[in-house]
């Protein structure tokens, strides 16, 4: 398994990884609403995908 980077919450990792910024700032305003409510579980950029994902598909 490989050993992605941890970041602490979703403000850390969207300042610090130029894609996850980009993929965040892309999403539907519904979907950043509801990630950022739960901005302190997305502790990586594989989180943010997955979640955002589940988010667009209608899994809440």
């Amino acid at each position: 398994m490989a050993d992605f980077p941890r970041y602490n919450g979703l403000f850390d990792l969207i300042d610090n990884d130029g894609e996850s910024d980009e993929f965040f700032s892309a999403l539907p305003a519904y979907v950043k609403d509801m990630i950022g409510q739960r901005a302190e579980d997305i502790r990586s950029k594989e989180e943010l995908f997955a979640y955002a994902d589940n988010l667009l598909r209608g899994d809440h």
